[in-house]
């Protein structure tokens, strides 16, 4: 059971931050792997409902990030400007977030699916990298010992 709860934890955390659930799953002393692809998973799943169900919550997100930059999110906007849907999806999730940056992606009037592709493609790739130089760095620190 202890094990579940860890997992959802996550899983959940995923959901909201990315950045948050890599170093969750250190701390619960899970397994680098199951923790890229729990977080990944979590990600996935914002993006997913933000994307596909959440116009309520694309527009909160999308005022919510208005109100904190005024007005479209600058970095955001270059990054639309210049790579379009894949720049938005392959980025945000390590800049702004899955949920946010699927809201900026929409907002932006990007074609869902082909974001929901590219957001995907960023959460896999950003876990990845992101899992692996954790648990190289907790190696690292481990060796010394």
């Amino acid at each position: 059971m202890p094990s579940l709860l860890a997992w959802a934890s996550v899983l959940g955390t995923g959901i909201l931050e990315l950045w948050a659930a890599i170093p969750l799953g250190f701390t619960l002393k899970l397994h680098p792997l199951l923790t890229g692809i729990l977080s990944a998973a979590g990600s996935m799943l914002s993006s997913i409902i933000v994307i596909f169900f959440g116009a309520s919550i694309r527009n909160w997100l999308v005022r919510r990030m208005q109100k904190k930059s005024g007005g479209r999110s600058s970095r955001m906007s270059r990054i639309w400007d210049k790579y379009g849907i894949p720049g938005i999806g392959f980025l945000s999730p390590l800049l702004t977030g899955a949920p946010l940056g699927a809201a900026i992606g929409i907002s932006f009037g990007a074609d869902p699916r082909k974001l929901f592709i590219w957001m995907t493609i960023g959460i896999v790739f950003w876990s990845a990298v992101l899992t692996t130089a954790a648990a190289l760095g907790l190696n690292a620190l481990n060796i010394g010992k």
